[in-house]
C-alpha cells in the first residue's frame, strides 16, 4: 500500500466520523449518535490506526482508550486524532508512513525492472529485482536490530550476505518458513543472473520473481 493510499483511507475514516455526528440526537437529557455506526467508526479507526502506527503508538492507544462510547465528544476526540495521524503523514513524519514511502521507491524500480523484462532483457531485469530485495532484508534487518555487517579478523566490517540476513529474520521471526523459501530462491536467481547463468533461468521465471517480490515488500513492511 503506498502512502497516497494511506492518505486517502484517513479521509475517509474523517469523513466516516464526520457522517456519525450528523446522527446525533437527545435522550434522557444525555446526546448520542447512533450507535451501531459509531462502532464501525470505532472498529475501522482502529483498525487503520493499528496497521498504519502499531499497537503501542499513541494514536492508537488513545483512540482505543478515549472513543469508547457512542456519544457525539467521544466521536470529536476520535477525529481529532485521525487530523493528528492526517497531519503526520502528510508531514512524514511518522516512522512507518516512511517506510511506506520507501515501499514506494521499490515500487518505481519494480515498475522498472518490468519494462526491461517486457523489453526482453530478463537478465538485468532479474539483477535488478534481486537487489531490491536484497536492501529491503537490510531495512528489515535494521529494525529488528540484526547486524548487517560482520567484523573481519582485521576488525573492519563487511555487508553480510543477503542469505544470512534471510535465515537471521525468519529466526527473530520477521517472516516465516515458507517466505524463507522463496526469499532463497529469488536470491538463487538474481546469483545466476548476475554471474552470467542466463541458460538457469526463464523469462517467466523472472516474471514470477516479479510479483512474488513485489507482494512480499508490500507484506512485510519495514
Amino acid at each position: 500500500m503506498k502512502l497516497n493510499d494511506l492518505m486517502q483511507r484517513v479521509d475517509e475514516l474523517i469523513q466516516l466520523g464526520q457522517t456519525v455526528l450528523a446522527t446525533e440526537y437527545q435522550s434522557s437529557h444525555f446526546q448520542f449518535v447512533e450507535p451501531i455506526k459509531f462502532q464501525s467508526f470505532r472498529s475501522a479507526s482502529l483498525s487503520f490506526l493499528l496497521n498504519s502506527f502499531g499497537k503501542d503508538h499513541p494514536y492508537y492507544v488513545e483512540f482505543d482508550r478515549l472513543v469508547t462510547q457512542s456519544g457525539p465528544d467521544y466521536v470529536k476526540d476520535g477525529l481529532g486524532i485521525l487530523q493528528a495521524a492526517h497531519d503526520e503523514m502528510a508531514g512524514g513524519w511518522a516512522l512507518n508512513v516512511k517506510s511506506i514511502i520507501s515501499a514506494e521507491v521499490f515500487a518505481d524500480f519494480i515498475d522498472m525492472a518490468s519494462y526491461l523484462l517486457q523489453e526482453g532483457y530478463k537478465d538485468a531485469a532479474a539483477v535488478m529485482v534481486g537487489s531490491i530485495l536484497e536492501e529491503h532484508l537490510r531495512q528489515l534487518c535494521r529494525k529488528a536490530g540484526i547486524d548487517i555487517e560482520k567484523v573481519r579478523t582485521d576488525g573492519s566490517k563487511e555487508p553480510r550476505k543477503a542469505d544470512s540476513l534471510n535465515a537471521d529474520l525468519v529466526k527473530q521471526g520477521v517472516y516465516y518458513l515458507l517466505d524463507l523459501k522463496n526469499v532463497t530462491a529469488w536470491l538463487d536467481l538474481r546469483n545466476d543472473a548476475a554471474h552470467g547463468r542466463y541458460d538457469k533461468y526463464t523469462k517467466e521465471q523472472v516474471d514470477i520473481m516479479a510479483r512474488g517480490v513485489t507482494e512480499f515488500i508490500a507484506r512485510v513492511i519495514v
